[in-house]
Order: structure tokens, then C-alpha cells, then sequence
């Protein structure tokens, strides 16, 4: 009877820690020579975000934050197209909106990682003109897209009725790292 015992306990302790661990990220993605590990607990509305490159000297430096939210999903790309790769990892905040950030490191060859800052939508009131978030990312070519529905006046949070606005943002240097800049005349709507 003690053995039946143990071998429920070991197993419900077995299925409680596949249960935590399916919502866990845990990635690597490698470009130009260069990997990046990245790995996020998503347990709760805040996380500790961890990513761990490896494969160049100038990057070689773990790096852990605070994330307001969840990771789902990590991108690596050359978006300057500078010969040293970026990683972007996306997240998404907990709650009904769903509200979306990037965090992006770029390989500063010479130095150690660069942070790579992203403006808020809210800072443009023409981007973000039915903005309630439900984000989503991508990079496509030597852009970062971000999408997100549009909502007019009166829609509830599940009802969007605008259609879907895309930005397209391109890499820049900024003062002592990088930024996401939004491309005049590339953001897109449609029904």
C-alpha cells in the first residue's frame, strides 16, 4: 500500500510539473554563426526573460529581465542587414487586451550587446487610432511587422469591426544602441 501510494504521489508531482512546464518558452534560434537561447517561465502576469547567446565574442553575456506578460515568440534576423543578427522576442501582457511589446538585442560588433528600443504605439495617434492590442509580430524581409485589429467606436473587446492595421517598423541606429522605427508609407489596412 505505501509503494501505491508513493508511485500517485510521484505521479500527480510528475503531471503538476508537465502541467507548469507547457506553458514555459524555451528556444534557440541561430544566425550569421551566432545563437540565441531563449527561455521564459510564463508563469503569472510578470516573467523573467532570459536569453543566452553564444558563438561571438562580443555577445557572450546572459541577459535577464522583467517582462510584463507572457513570451510567444522569438524571431532572429539581420534587419540593418550590418552582418550581425538581432534578437526580437515578442510578448504578450496578461488580461483581456492582450497588449503586445518587443524586447531586441543586436550583436554590437566591438562591444557587447546593444538594446534595440521600440517606440509605444500610444506615442503616434495615427498608428494607434483603434489601438486596443491583441498584437501580433513577424519579421518579413528586413522589416519587423507588427499587426494588430482596429476598433471603432462601440466594439466591445472581443468584436473588433475595423479591420486589421499593419506597421512595418525598420532598424536604426539610436543613440547607443538600436530602434524600431514605423516606416512612413508602408502601414496597411484592411477589412
Amino acid at each position: 500500500m505505501f509503494r501505491s501510494v508513493k508511485f500517485t504521489l510521484a505521479l500527480i508531482g510528475l503531471m503538476f510539473s508537465e502541467a507548469q512546464a507547457q506553458g514555459a518558452f524555451n528556444k534557440t534560434l541561430t544566425l550569421q554563426g551566432v545563437s540565441f537561447h531563449v527561455t521564459c517561465a510564463n508563469q503569472g502576469s510578470e516573467n523573467t526573460l532570459r536569453i543566452t547567446p553564444s558563438g561571438t565574442p562580443y555577445a557572450s553575456r546572459v541577459i535577464e529581465q522583467k517582462v510584463d506578460g507572457s513570451v510567444v515568440g522569438a524571431e532572429v534576423a539581420d534587419l540593418d542587414g550590418n552582418g550581425a543578427p538581432e534578437i526580437y522576442v515578442f510578448v504578450q501582457s496578461a488580461g483581456s487586451g492582450s497588449y503586445g511589446a518587443v524586447v531586441g538585442h543586436a550583436v554590437n560588433h566591438g562591444s557587447a550587446m546593444a538594446v534595440i528600443s521600440m517606440p509605444e504605439i500610444t506615442d503616434d495617434a495615427k498608428l494607434s487610432a483603434g489601438y486596443m492590442g491583441k498584437d501580433s509580430f513577424s519579421i518579413a524581409g528586413d522589416r519587423l511587422v507588427r499587426q494588430f485589429p482596429i476598433y471603432r467606436d462601440g466594439d466591445t473587446n472581443a468584436a473588433p469591426s475595423g479591420g486589421i492595421r499593419q506597421v512595418q517598423y525598420r532598424l536604426v541606429a539610436h543613440q547607443a544602441g538600436f530602434r524600431l522605427q514605423p516606416v512612413e508609407g508602408e502601414t496597411r489596412e484592411r477589412r
